[in-house]
């Protein structure tokens, strides 16, 4: 269990490094395992005071700070449940989750106050009966700690509930993913397993902890391992590539964005991080071209990756693949999993066949919180998790994602709610009809294009999007008005005929 393998770890070498944060202004701030725990027990303690019981959510929507894992163990020591939320929510997506949650004390950084939506704490309240505590890092924190007297924590259950974890939907609501102690741990042993990590490694995380990128192939298997973490409190491809270099970086799991940009920066530089020698590409599909020249200058295997929120990882290249596997598919199974393509009626295809892509794991998350038709609906009748996703496998096990069953855009690892922004949009009075569809993006893999019948600007949508409150990920970042949509004869958009003219507008 994560709680034992941090109590281990600061009693057999309390004083080494274990997490270290770059912070936005550049400065550098470090734990030892010692410090993490003890931290860790005061943020228990304090819960424990605010009377946090067995199972309940505690919100934080934090970037990658060293209390982010503070908190985070803190929840878990004190038998609750993370509720991590990404710093990109505005009110709209926290007014939802945490509604949904019915959590009562929620985490925010010291710049909550200074972002666009300072009054957000006062409006969550004013929607949100339940929600009791706002506490502000780092002074009511600080003080929070400070007052309350340390206690033994209980000893959490490895079966109960670890994490709730809210995932973009394609209907217009979020779903909130559940998973369990020992589902984690499992999960993070099969991709020490399959990378082949151990205690010279060191992990570092760009990607968000508030992602179960960075929450579970970050944070957690760095926990698992006991070797150091490297936090990167606000992405900047030059400070990342010296810290992977200063630190000694041996591990990434990122979305692709992330790797375009390493690649770009150690080639204009010609430094190399030495001792790098692994980076997961999650989230988006590796361009062929980037993953060779990845290789060469980063001089570390390069390799795509698929999973979700529900399943945690489920393939994977593996150390030593040729590189054209590596690259050229999204891996095969890691312990633990098995894949299928089927058809619409559920059978099994042969090899190579293009069709609904499933998995059967035991990393499988408890289901969706509030919503057992939805978890009914996402397992089959003989355990396979439906992914939405379109593959083919080939002789060898190895998989290729091919395309979508739903209709989501993923900008760099981040799921855009195609749905809910196309609900807001038709809710402007200078909006006949539209349709949002994905465009290709060398960088990010794919970015929104609204295709509006009306009388709408750029400018003027993006203001209407950010009175909404919407996270600006999800807003479109091309408008193309035009005299009306492609439909079938039952008139269904036919988003295929959009996504081509999309992708002429980003060639021409």
């Amino acid at each position: 269990m994560i709680l034992d393998d941090l109590d281990r770890h600061a009693r057999e070498r309390p004083g080494e490094r274990a997490v270290v944060e770059i912070s936005a202004d550049g400065s550098v701030r470090e734990l030892t395992w010692g410090a993490l725990k003890n931290d860790a027990d005061g943020v228990a303690a304090a819960l424990g005071w605010l009377g946090v019981a067995v199972g309940e959510p505690v919100a934080f929507q934090l970037p990658n700070r060293l209390e982010f894992l503070t908190i985070a163990l803190g929840v878990l020591r004190a038998g609750g449940v993370c509720e991590p939320l990404m710093p990109i929510f505005r009110e709209r997506e926290l007014a939802f989750m945490l509604g949904e949650s019915r959590a009562r004390i929620l985490f925010v950084p010291d710049h909550f106050r200074g972002r666009d939506h300072a009054p957000m704490a006062d409006g969550l309240r004013t929607v949100l009966p339940d929600l009791e505590h706002v506490i502000v890092l780092p002074d009511a924190f600080q003080l929070l700690l400070a007052e309350v007297p340390r206690l033994t924590a209980p000893a959490p259950d490895p079966h109960g509930l670890a994490q709730l974890l809210f995932t973009s939907g394609s209907t217009g609501e979020p779903k909130g993913a559940l998973h369990r102690h020992d589902v984690l741990d499992r999960a993070a042993d099969h991709h020490i397993e399959h990378f082949r990590l151990g205690p010279d490694d060191v992990i570092y995380v760009p990607s968000p902890l508030a992602h179960q990128t960075g929450f579970l192939y970050g944070m957690w298997i760095a926990l698992r391992l006991g070797v150091p973490q490297v936090l990167q409190e606000v992405w900047d491809a030059e400070t990342g590539l010296d810290a992977i270099r200063r630190f000694g970086v041996t591990f990434v799991q990122a979305a692709t964005p992330f790797l375009a940009d390493l690649t770009r920066v150690a080639e204009e530089t010609g430094e190399q991080p030495e001792r790098l020698r692994t980076f997961v590409a999650t989230g988006a599909a590796i361009p062929r071209e980037l993953a060779r020249r990845s290789r060469e200058v980063l001089e570390a295997e390069v390799g795509g990756a698929w999973g979700t929120t529900e399943s945690c990882l489920g393939c994977a290249f593996a150390p030593g693949d040729p590189p054209e596997r590596a690259w050229g598919s999204d891996g095969r199974a890691l312990a633990g999993a098995e894949l299928r393509v089927v058809d619409d009626a559920g059978r099994p295809l042969p090899v190579g066949e293009e069709g609904n892509f499933e998995v059967h794991t035991d990393c499988l998350f408890d289901g969706y919180l509030n919503r057992p038709e939805l978890t009914a609906e996402a397992i089959t009748i003989d355990g396979w998790y439906r992914t939405g996703d379109l593959a083919r496998i080939d002789e060898s096990g190895y998989v290729r994602i091919t395309g979508r069953v739903k209709d989501v855009i993923n900008r760099g690892g981040e799921k855009v709610p195609v749905a809910e922004i196309e609900q807001l949009l038709h809710a402007h009075p200078a909006v006949a009809d539209v349709a949002i569809v994905a465009m290709p993006d060398e960088r990010l893999g794919e970015r929104a294009c609204a295709f509006v019948v009306g009388d709408l600007d750029f400018d003027s949508m993006l203001a209407y999007l950010d009175s909404c409150r919407v996270s600006k990920t999800y807003w479109p970042e091309r408008l193309e008005l035009v005299d009306s949509l492609p439909r079938t004869p039952s008139g269904k958009i036919q988003k295929f005929v959009l996504r081509a003219q999309a992708r002429e507008l980003v060639t021409t």
